[in-house]
Order: structure tokens, then sequence, then C-alpha cells
């Protein structure tokens, strides 16, 4: 198989393979460049996600407090 294989690269011209091998080194580094990308792009994602969540909660947690600050306010002033 090996022997094959050489027989068929000494067939195709020097330049026709170094073509071929630049171009499958250019499809190379693009694909790795793509999937350096979408990890960055997951990784804001999950960043932002992250930070909606705690905003989110800190958000709830003032709600809550201004909530049972009013509650004792108007029972009070219903009373009277």
């Amino acid at each position: 198989m090996l022997r094959t294989r050489k027989k068929i690269l000494s067939l195709i011209p020097k330049t026709s393979r170094d073509q071929a091998e630049s171009l499958f080194s250019k499809s190379r580094t693009q694909s790795m460049s793509l999937n350096r990308i979408m990890s960055e792009r997951d990784a804001v994602g999950q960043a932002r996600e992250a930070k909606t969540a705690r905003l989110r909660e800190l958000r709830l947690e003032k709600e809550a407090e201004t909530a049972a600050l009013a509650a004792p306010a108007s029972k009070r002033a219903s009373k009277a």
C-alpha cells in the first residue's frame, strides 16, 4: 500500500502537489480559526448569561426588600 501511494505521488507533478498541500494547509488554518472564534463566542455567551443571572438575583432581592419595607408601612397607615 505504501508503495502504491509513493507511486501515485510520484506521478503527480511537484507543482500540483505543492498546490494541493498549500490548499490543505489553508483549509486547516481556516478551520482552526473558525474553531477558535466559536470557542470565544461561546465563552462570551456564557459570561453574559452568568452576569444576567447574577443581576436578576440582585434585582429580585432588592424588590423583595422594598416590598418587605413597604408592607409594614401600609399596615400602619390603614390602622390609623
